[in-house]
């Protein structure tokens, strides 16, 4: 889990280039049914689909546990990290809210 806030928006940051990945890979698919997509490329989005699933629970956890050693709500906390990967950039270190 997190132990920083700056950890919390890396973690976002992960998560949301992985929902990025997923998107692009449905845009450069097409949708499945369409037309059908090949193994390899069904077995490449649902390795995204996972990371970004997996990613997303990891940093919701983590911003609930520090939300509550913080004495702070979870939605409070969530807006903090989220403002902070959208004014940090991508690709930056910094981001402290």
């Amino acid at each position: 889990m997190a132990h920083t806030f700056e950890e919390l928006v890396g973690m976002q940051r992960a998560a949301d280039d992985a929902h990025a990945r997923v998107e692009a890979l449905r845009e450069r698919f097409g949708p499945p049914t369409a037309h059908e997509w090949t193994q390899a490329q069904t077995d490449t989005y649902e390795t995204a689909w996972r990371a970004w699933r997996d990613l997303a629970r990891d940093v919701q956890a983590a911003v609930t546990e520090w939300a509550k050693g913080e004495g702070k709500s979870r939605g409070e906390v969530e807006a903090d990290v989220k403002r902070a990967v959208r004014h940090a950039g991508p690709g930056t270190g910094d981001g402290e809210a």
